[in-house]
């Protein structure tokens, strides 16, 4: 399953909505990121996002702050962005420094411009099945699943993994009453028994547990379908940069059984910031009748 072809489909169309609103003279999407310090891989994450709204006519902005802002300065700049009617939706690249509470930030933002899908009100509606916003690497995970027709309704799906952004929510969102999701889905984590076994009676495997090329084609019955979640830097001498990415998928060994595998890089993570986009161009629609 090809993210970078996906993803580029989903931006497209987005243009082209985006194209309808500004001739029809209604308000543009506006993401408004905020970067703390200088980590070098928020860095590449924020310039993708930045770069994908021009692509699609949004407007975008990307406010840089010092790696010692106190949280508070960096609560008053949230609510400064909260407050401004043009701005639609909010990222605040994570992980943030030490002395800052990730979740006190997240509950700042407010909920119709969540457009990551972490805040509790978000996350509550999805859990209901009330209109909101996805997270949204798993987002971009029902996009790819949808985009490739897979079949989801009576399936077996194994996810491996618990986080809040990818795990528990992709458990939500494919067991919900709708396309894709009536699935029945176990969720595996570092406390489960007899992985292997569970694993092997998946029809959909979701990898998102952070750890390079952790499943094998042992694991994995012929035919399944595998999605790659994670993505790692470990060192590599033969590379100029002194590493490579890995997925959580032993890619070359898992390739070979699977109906469809995703890979790492171009799988999930361009998705991700389809999915993104897709929510700015939500929360920017929802003001229409305001």
């Amino acid at each position: 399953m090809d993210g970078k072809l996906v993803s580029q489909a989903v931006k497209d169309r987005l243009k082209q909505q985006t194209d309808a609103r500004r001739a029809a003279c209604k308000k543009l999407p506006h993401l408004a990121a905020v970067l703390i310090g200088n980590n070098g891989a928020s860095e590449t994450y924020v310039a993708s996002k930045v770069k994908s709204c021009s692509e699609v006519g949004f407007t975008s902005t990307l406010i840089r702050l010092a790696e010692d802002i106190s949280e508070v300065q960096l609560l008053n700049k949230l609510t400064e962005l909260n407050e401004d009617f043009d701005v639609d939706g909010i990222l605040v690249q994570l992980p943030l420094p030490k002395h800052i509470s990730e979740q006190k930030i997240i509950e700042t933002i407010y909920p119709s411009k969540d457009v990551d899908g972490f805040h509790p009100e978000s996350v509550g509606r999805m859990v209901q099945g009330l209109p909101t916003y996805y997270p949204a690497t798993p987002y971009g995970i029902l996009l790819l699943l949808e985009h490739y027709k897979i079949e989801t309704k009576g399936k077996h799906v194994v996810v491996i993994g618990r986080s809040n952004i990818v795990g528990r929510p992709i458990s939500i969102m494919l067991s919900k009453n709708e396309y894709p999701g009536n699935a029945t889905v176990t969720v595996c984590h570092s406390h489960t028994s007899h992985l292997k076994e569970i694993c092997l009676q998946a029809d959909i495997i979701i990898a998102a547990l952070g750890k390079p090329e952790f499943l094998k084609a042992d694991m994995v019955k012929e035919g399944a379908v595998v999605v790659d979640v994670g993505i790692t830097r470990v060192s590599d001498p033969s590379k100029k940069s002194g590493f490579s990415i890995k997925g959580d998928v032993d890619f070359a060994d898992v390739s070979t059984k699977c109906s469809y595998i995703t890979p790492v890089p171009g799988g999930v993570g361009p998705m991700t910031i389809a999915a993104l986009m897709m929510n700015t161009f939500k929360a920017c629609a929802a003001k229409d009748s305001v």
